[in-house]
C-alpha cells in the first residue's frame, strides 16, 4: 500500500475530551515503539536510503527534531495565544542535522528524553487546559491541546510506517 506524504494529510479534529489519556499514552509509547521498531539493525541498514526520501535514521532524527516544535505549541497554548507557531515546512533542521552521521542511541535516548518532557507536561493539564484551541497555521482549522496530542501521535505513526517500509525494502 502507498504511504501518502504528511503534508497531503487531512485531519478531522474532534476526539471527545475523554480520550485525551489515551491520546497521551499513545504519545508516551512513541519512542518506546521506535526502539523496539529498530534494535538489532546495522549501521548500515539504518543509513540506507531508498531513492530521495529519508533513511531509517534520518526518520528517527526527524522524530527527535519535531519535539521543540510540540513543545513551543504548549507553550502557545499555554499562553493563551491564537494561533500555534508554524512548522518549518522544508524540515531544515532534519536535512541539516546529518542524522546519519550520529550515533543511533544519541538519537533515540535524545528523542525519548525530549518526549519526555512533553508527556511529563501532557499529564499536568486539567480538563479546561485539554480542550483550549488556538488556529493550527498550515491547517487553517482550530486545534485543542488533545488534538495537538492526537497529531503528535499521528506523525509518530506516519514516520514509523516509513521506517517499516524501509526496513521491507532492505530485507528483499
Amino acid at each position: 500500500m502507498r504511504l501518502y506524504r504528511w503534508f497531503d494529510r487531512e485531519f478531522v479534529l474532534d476526539l471527545p475530551a475523554w480520550m485525551y489519556p489515551n491520546v497521551v499514552e499513545r504519545v508516551r509509547g512513541g519512542p518506546a515503539r521506535l526502539e523496539e521498531r529498530i534494535l538489532g539493525l546495522s549501521q548500515r541498514v539504518l543509513a540506507q536510503r531508498n531513492g530521495a526520501g529519508w533513511s531509517i535514521q534520518e526518520h528517527a532524527g526527524h522524530l527527535w527534531d519535531l519535539e521543540s516544535l510540540w513543545m513551543g505549541r504548549l507553550e502557545d497554548f499555554e499562553a493563551g495565544r491564537q494561533q500555534l507557531r508554524p512548522a518549518d515546512l522544508e524540515n531544515q533542521r532534519t536535512h541539516e542535522a546529518q542524522h546519519n552521521t550520529s550515533s543511533i542511541d544519541t538519537i533515540v535516548e535524545g528523542f525519548r528524553l525530549a518526549r519526555l518532557e512533553m508527556v511529563d507536561r501532557l499529564d499536568s493539564y486539567d480538563e479546561s487546559s485539554v480542550v483550549r484551541a488556538a488556529l493550527h497555521p498550515r491547517l487553517q482549522q482550530p486545534m485543542r491541546v488533545l488534538d495537538l496530542a492526537f497529531f503528535v501521535a499521528e506523525h509518530d505513526d506516519h514516520h514509523l510506517a516509513h521506517i517499516t517500509r524501509l526496513i521491507q525494502v532492505c530485507e528483499r
